[in-house]
């Protein structure tokens, strides 16, 4: 389909779309709105920046235009679940965008903010909810909202909603809703538990894919730098340098790591912030806001913080630390080369790191290309480099059984001495 007018989608929101720059559908939505407005479920495969809001959010919008209601009191009509309190905001603003208009009215409720004002608003229903898992129970709990209403449900993100551990609270929450439902599930990846999930929420589904599990965006250039730990702060000034003006995300593996690179790459005078489960939800909104609009160049994000960003202007990813789950690589790099661009994404390989990089190369079928230091010997059999690199491998001599051994290390325990 060339455009969304062939969608079968209320012209206000096929005029809305145009408005943020959606006149062509992507895959995903191309694939996925038909069969969503023919009320189907849906399992939906595609990698981050593809367009996966607008598949789900459009449809949803248009089925509640059609019933011309009201929601009831402490109700919701569309119950949407997110991972991060960052991916609910994004999905918030965009169906709001969507929905203008329309009486059509979006909600999110997140940590962070007040329990007390989000029970108060709900009090009202809302046609459209977005959540955290989390603090939907704790509105649950408290009786400021009844799933009972709820025609239609998304599970956004749904792979790293597992990651995170919320496989418990989305198991509670299926219990209270309607069992004539639309459900709708995205997720980059499909690992085994995925399977099951979506065995246990959805109702003979349409699978639409649009890119295999586990492989990047094709636009992204990839490459992998081999560093000592102690070398990769001053490794990755030198990438920023190379750069000036251009917005980088950089990954790292803990909130006291990111918050230790942030000062030091500040006393060398970049323009960096950082965001992690330690910020609260105002200093994370700020300081997502002054990256957008290039106020800070360099954010240094854990993973959990940084899946919901989708800013189209970052050019460059830098994985600081590899990280421990291989899938999370393919959604670290997902935050560049979105909305059509181009984007880089460099990780930073340590000697300690070289199971995860083999792990991730496993999942993606695929060798990283090696752009910088001296790749170590026990790369493993995914990573066939090219001839040159190939050739820097030790070739050790045989032994008397005929096979060959790297030799054997000098012990570094002292010798005795001997009694005169």
């Amino acid at each position: 389909m060339n455009n969304f007018d062939q969608l079968a989608l209320d012209t206000r929101l096929v005029k809305n779309a145009a408005l943020k720059g959606l006149t062509t559908p992507t895959p995903i939505q191309a694939q996925g709105i038909p069969h969503i407005v023919a009320g189907r479920d849906l399992l939906g495969l595609a990698q981050t920046g593809t367009g996966k809001t607008a598949a789900f959010g459009l449809p949803i919008i248009n089925r509640l235009l059609k019933l011309g209601t009201r929601p009831a009191p402490k109700s919701c009509r569309a119950l949407i679940l997110a991972p991060t309190r960052e991916l609910a905001t994004q999905i918030t603003d965009n169906l709001t965008a969507f929905a203008a208009g329309t009486p059509i009215k979006v909600y999110r409720v997140v940590g962070g903010a007040s329990l007390n004002a989000q029970a108060d608003r709900l009090a009202k229903g809302v046609d459209i909810l977005v959540a955290t898992p989390g603090r939907l129970i704790d509105l649950l709990d408290r009786r400021a909202l009844t799933l009972n209403e709820v025609l239609c449900l998304v599970l956004d993100e749904a792979d790293q909603m597992l990651d995170i551990g919320f496989i418990h609270a989305l198991r509670q929450i299926a219990k209270l809703l309607p069992r004539r439902r639309q459900t709708l599930l995205f997720s980059a990846t499909m690992p085994k538990l995925m399977e099951e999930l979506a065995a246990s929420y959805l109702t003979d589904p349409v699978r639409v894919q649009v890119s295999p599990p586990g492989k990047a965006a094709e636009k992204i250039e990839q490459g992998v730098h081999f560093v000592r730990q102690g070398d990769k702060a001053k490794l990755l000034a030198d990438y920023l340098a190379k750069h000036p003006g251009e917005l980088a995300l950089v990954f790292n593996r803990t909130k006291h790591g990111s918050d230790k690179l942030t000062k030091l790459l500040d006393s060398w005078g970049f323009s960096v912030g950082a965001i992690h489960g330690n910020k609260s939800q105002g200093q994370r909104e700020r300081i997502l806001q002054s990256f957008r609009q290039g106020e800070v160049q360099v954010l240094v994000a854990t993973d959990v913080a940084a899946r919901g960003i989708d800013i189209p202007e970052v050019r460059h990813v830098y994985n600081y630390d590899l990280p421990n789950v291989a899938d999370n690589y393919v959604h670290r790099i997902g935050r560049t080369a979105r909305a059509g661009r181009d984007g880089r994404a460099v990780a930073f390989c340590s000697p300690d790191e070289i199971g995860e990089l083999r792990d991730i190369e496993k999942t993606m079928k695929a060798a990283i290309p090696v752009v910088g230091g001296e790749p170590p010997v026990q790369l493993g059999p995914i990573a066939k480099r090219g001839p040159q690199q190939q050739q820097q491998r030790k070739q050790f001599p045989a032994g008397p059984d005929g096979k060959t051994r790297p030799p054997r290390r000098p012990s570094r325990r002292p010798k005795r001495e001997q009694a005169a």
